[in-house]
């Protein structure tokens, strides 16, 4: 299901709590690091998923949606949309809420995956612009 209304983005953000963050960078001045320093003082328990880390913000850094030891609510996708597609499936692989493509990101492709393995999908939104503007 694609996610359009401010009711449903509410709800989303309010009641899922973990969000990985794929392609989160280690450079305090990238759009990623920012929104994710965002998340963690507004108490969401952050991921960072990049292959070139090993930990980012004082997290520990996945290669990989698969390797994250613990259940995740959203996928945040600050990636390219054509490389999209494969992480739909990961995050239906793993059992995640939500697959959420930043702002400038979408793919129908992703999106018609994820929403065929029961993920909520958020296209070109960004996840700290959509709770600073509905929950704070």
């Amino acid at each position: 299901m694609i996610i359009r209304t401010d009711d449903e983005l509410r709800r989303i953000l309010r009641d899922n709590r973990v969000i990985a963050v794929v392609g989160l960078s280690a450079n305090p001045a990238r759009p990623s690091n920012a929104v994710a320093r965002y998340l963690m003082a507004h108490g969401y328990s952050v991921i960072p998923v990049n292959p070139a880390e090993t930990e980012i913000l004082g997290q520990p850094c996945y290669p990989d949606l698969a390797s994250i030891p613990q259940p995740v609510d959203i996928v945040d996708c600050f990636r390219k949309s054509e490389d999209t597609p494969p992480l739909a499936q990961a995050a239906v692989a793993i059992g995640a809420k939500v697959l959420w493509l930043q702002l400038g990101v979408s793919n129908e492709t992703a999106a018609q995956t994820a929403s065929a393995g029961g993920l909520a999908v958020v296209m070109d939104r960004c996840v700290e612009i959509e709770h600073a503007r509905l929950l704070s």
